[in-house]
């Protein structure tokens, strides 16, 4: 699919590629500028290209650039640390570091103050070449020199595309690999879920969104940050379809941003009464769509199937063509398909990746149980939190976790963390939560804390560490409703 994009893109075409910013011709020229200038500076098939870049239009033209010329990319994630990004980039040693104004002053004089809000990045220049691209600030690397000539020709063979590091220690880092042909996979997956139709903007600021978004002829536009200006944005733009993680439609539907179109949104859990939220802001479907950095997408579900079911577990949908699934030993959900990231790197390619799920698999439907390592153990009882925290998403709760609190002889309290929405009635989600706690049986918590659950990471998923710190901290909460002392 990038290489439909990259055929498709032509310094004539005047219609719009990425919403008030430029053009499909820009874009082509932006790219056909960076080929040139990367093949200028040697880089060729199976190089890593570096990038520290912020999401926009010069990232994603350095990508389609680096594809043009068989260059793998690799992603420089600022939230990961520079200790973990140094052990990361030895796996993987870049022949050059593309970065921007931002990304350098994040590594540089401004180190300080990212740190403040979870970003650090290493020295690059202790590590590779580097230049910069878009506005320059004293102390940056030298720019990107574009230099005349002709486009370099498109490399038209597979191989590596894309390394994308997750997870993972400065001791053992862990990078996904995933190659041509698998990335196209994937792509075309996202296409054939989001229908993009030409000429009617897409919201959504991620790589795997505008590619097919772009490739279809569809102009996209990131997301603002700020609820009150996406409000205008989804007022002014009417997008056929929207995607978002879950905290940020939380922030949106708190906020009162209408919706239109479909609305898609993963990367953390999301419940049926959220999906119910969008819908009654105006969305036509609202669809929750379970990926993870090796399998891209890998299963969705529609707000009406996901409203319907009604048995144990966070039902995530259908496995979606070409993805197939089965279980290990211990419950825990394998994928493998064509769209399944090639290895990790350093080691061998495999066919089935370990999801770190505990699943059921009914057909081609997957009902997720929790993660593996979440697992509490309470009274010698494995409890995955998993499978009963989408019951306690009754009306008026934002967001539920449940965690094990330490209590000695290796056993576990069960504590569940409960955020209401703004404005709702504390004693009316106590009363809606009764049923669904004295449904949990075995699994039913020892206590409930209503707090705000805390979030991590770039996807801001809940941060059950953190949680179960909260909940460990406030010995004397009161029982579940219901729940005799």
């Amino acid at each position: 699919m990038l290489d439909e994009l990259s055929a498709g893109l032509r310094a004539d075409d005047d219609r719009p590629a990425l919403a008030g910013r430029l053009t499909r011709g820009d874009l082509a020229v932006l790219r056909d500028r960076y080929a040139t200038a990367l093949h200028a500076r040697g880089l060729t098939v199976g190089d890593t290209l570096g990038i520290a870049i912020r999401p926009g239009p010069r990232a994603l033209a350095v990508v389609l650039a680096a594809y043009r010329l068989g260059v793998r990319v690799a992603l420089l994630d600022p939230t990961a640390g520079p200790d973990v990004l140094r052990a990361r980039l030895a796996l993987a040693p870049p022949a050059l570091i593309i970065a921007d104004a931002a990304a350098q002053a994040v590594a540089g004089w401004a180190a300080p103050l990212a740190r403040r809000i979870g970003l650090s990045l290493p020295d690059f220049s202790e590590m590779s070449p580097v230049n910069s691209v878009g506005p320059r600030l004293p102390g940056n690397a030298p720019p990107l020199v574009v230099k005349t000539g002709p486009v370099p020709r498109a490399y038209d063979g597979d191989g590596d595309a894309v390394i994308i590091f997750t997870s993972g220690t400065t001791s053992s880092p862990r990078a996904v690999v995933h190659t041509r042909s698998g990335l196209d996979t994937g792509l075309r997956a996202v296409h054939d879920l989001v229908r993009p139709r030409p000429g009617i903007p897409v919201l959504g600021g991620t790589f795997f969104v505008m590619v097919p978004s772009l490739a279809a002829g569809a102009p996209v536009a990131a997301p603002a940050r700020r609820p009150r200006t996406l409000a205008k944005q989804v007022t002014g733009l009417k997008p056929q379809a929207t995607y978002l993680t879950p905290p940020q439609i939380r922030a949106a539907l708190n906020a009162g941003v209408p919706f239109t179109g479909r609305v898609y949104s993963g990367s953390a859990p999301v419940s049926a009464n959220l999906l119910a939220r969008v819908r009654a802001a105006g969305a036509d479907e609202a669809w929750g769509v379970y990926a993870l950095t090796e399998v891209f997408p890998a299963a969705a579900v529609e707000s009406g199937a996901k409203a319907a079911y009604d048995g144990d577990g966070d039902l995530v949908g259908d496995l979606l063509p070409g993805v197939r699934a089965r279980l290990d030993d211990t419950g825990q959900l394998l994928l493998a398909g064509a769209g399944v990231c090639d290895r990790y790197l350093g080691a061998e390619p495999h066919e089935w990746v370990a999801t770190g799920d505990v699943a059921a698999v009914t057909g081609r439907r997957v009902v997720l149980a929790g993660r593996c390592k979440d697992m509490i153990l309470r009274r010698a009882e494995n409890i995955y939190p998993g499978l009963y925290e989408p019951a306690l998403h009754v009306p008026g709760v934002a967001l539920a976790v449940l965690v094990g609190v330490p209590v000695g002889d290796g056993d576990e309290h069960v504590v569940a963390v409960v955020e209401t929405a703004p404005g709702a009635s504390r004693p009316a989600v106590e009363a809606a939560l009764r049923e669904p706690l004295r449904r949990m049986g075995a699994a039913r918590p020892d206590r409930v804390l209503f707090a705000p659950v805390p979030l991590a990471g770039r996807s801001r998923k809940p941060d059950r560490g953190a949680a179960a710190s909260l909940a460990a901290g406030i010995p004397h909460q009161r029982k579940p409703p219901g729940v005799r002392g």
